[in-house]
């Protein structure tokens, strides 16, 4: 099993993110990383290694951003490497994924997405065809929010999923299906984890609550 962490807020989250996986890592993974939006975009860092050894290798809480999502992996698509750790990336880095659980279809959509001739993978994983789905079907014309929904439906197995996107940045949209995922709600901040024991946060003296966590049955 996967460890995944989201957070909205009003301020720097990548410390929180951090913190948050690192609740999450006794079940013993292999890998991990974060993805945060900022004003150059979606900024991806993540390796092999225990969590310990990739925030210091890539200084994970030194990463800009209001929101953000965070994966700890246990290898089950595709070995262990740093293509493979999450987050994920659409080919125009406008969406970044992670995932927790198993999309047992997620060969015939890769191979639907690349026949098209505009879609390029980087990892062996299951979860990287989510990001590039979610693209695909927003090129159509859709919202970020449509072209979520609409990419789960053509998803099969168990799993839950957070996402961020360029397009809609005060946001972190979450599905789960069977498989775990908890909501936070804060005065200021948004969170969503797969084991409450991630959402541990400070407490705010902002009343106006601004993050949005827009999460899909």
């Amino acid at each position: 099993m996967c460890g995944i962490v989201g957070i909205v807020g009003e301020g720097e989250i990548a410390l929180h993110l951090v913190q948050g996986i690192g609740r999450l890592e006794c079940r013993g993974y292999d890998s991990c990383g974060l993805a945060t939006l900022n004003s150059l975009g979606i900024e991806v860092r993540k390796d092999v290694g225990t969590l310990a050894e990739v925030a210091c290798r890539h200084a994970l809480a030194s990463a800009h951003g209001r929101a953000g999502i965070a994966h700890t992996r246990w290898a089950t698509h595709g070995g262990v490497s740093q293509e493979n750790a999450h987050p994920h990336l659409s080919c125009d880095r406008s969406f970044a994924v992670v995932h927790n659980g198993i999309i047992s279809n997620y060969q015939s959509l890769r191979e639907e997405l690349r026949s098209r001739g505009n879609h390029f993978f980087f990892s062996e994983t299951d979860t990287e065809v989510f990001a590039h789905l979610v693209e695909e079907i927003y090129r159509s014309g859709n919202s970020v929010e449509q072209a979520f929904v609409n990419a789960l439906h053509r998803l099969e197995g168990t799993f839950a999923i957070a996402m961020i996107s360029t397009h809609d940045p005060n946001r972190v949209y979450c599905a789960r299906e069977k498989s775990p995922l908890i909501l936070g709600l804060g005065s200021n901040t948004t969170f969503v984890a797969s084991d409450v024991n991630a959402t541990v946060y400070p407490k705010s003296r902002d009343p106006r609550g601004r993050g949005v966590c827009r999460a899909i049955p």
